[in-house]
């Protein structure tokens, strides 16, 4: 390496040093504000949501499946009280219960708390389905969703999904829109000609390849990274300088952050 091309790297590495040093991150509270007395510790609950929001977190993410009757449900795991949720109807969980004692919401029902705050950022994953018909229509249902709450605005809702299809589907139905694949088998490289215009992998994916975030810049592709709990990865993250830290530890992650908080507008 010759003299210039080493004060170059060096000249490089500094500029992005002050970059990361001056930008903000945002917090996402995963599956809502949920480890707290407040919302009883009940995952994708209206009281987790409610509690981001009474927080100040500028995101609450929370996870939406479909029924076999086409209700849509906000719950994480693909089954309720050991029933698939795809192959049951919506009658089938009238007596299930979360943690904290609230019915399973629909989407309706919690995207009725989401109107409540203009700060909040809502990130609705949308979850895989069996086929893709039932992927499409519960796409489609849950931008319809969002219109009939008003909540249908890029200020207001960022969509993240394992599934490459229903991310090309939101990217068509939804220009503006942030959109970021999770599933972690593709590079931003890849992914920006399809119209995903952002990454949301889970954080140890950015240790094993670093250049995904050069590449993901170029695109102007923003950058998450889940589901960061402990101090020492929580770090990694801030001075990696991803946009976003989606995390069931809100309230760690802001004290890290201190004045690199993004702060609700």
């Amino acid at each position: 390496m010759t003299k210039f091309t080493s004060i170059l790297a060096a000249a490089t590495v500094l500029a992005m040093a002050a970059s990361c040093s001056t930008q903000k991150i945002a917090v996402t509270a995963h599956r809502g504000y949920w480890k707290c007395e407040e919302a009883k510790h009940a995952e994708n609950s209206i009281a987790s949501l409610k509690t981001a929001q009474e927080q100040g977190l500028w995101g609450s993410e929370f996870d939406v499946h479909m029924t076999n009757d086409c209700v849509l449900l906000v719950h994480h795991d693909p089954d309720i009280d050991g029933v698939r949720i795809w192959d049951a109807n919506y009658s089938d969980f009238a007596g299930s219960r979360l943690k904290n004692g609230e019915k399973v919401p629909t989407l309706d029902e919690y995207l009725t708390q989401g109107e409540k705050s203009d700060k909040t950022v809502l990130v609705m994953e949308l979850k895989k389905q069996g086929d893709k018909a039932h992927e499409d229509y519960m796409t489609d249902q849950a931008v319809e969703a969002l219109k009939r709450h008003n909540l249908y605005s890029p200020d207001r809702v960022i969509f993240i999904s394992f599934s490459l299809n229903i991310c090309k589907r939101l990217a068509g139905l939804c220009p503006g829109f942030t959109v970021q694949y999770l599933e972690q088998d593709m590079s931003p490289d890849e992914l920006y000609p399809l119209g995903i215009n952002g990454v949301d992998y889970q954080f140890k994916v950015f240790e094993k390849h670093p250049d995904w975030i050069k590449q993901a810049r170029n695109h102007g592709m923003s950058v998450n990274s889940w589901t960061v709990n402990k101090e020492e990865d929580i770090q990694k993250m801030i001075n990696i300088g991803v946009d976003c830290i989606t995390t069931n530890e809100p309230l760690l992650v802001r004290k890290m952050l201190g004045r690199k908080e993004k702060v609700v507008k």
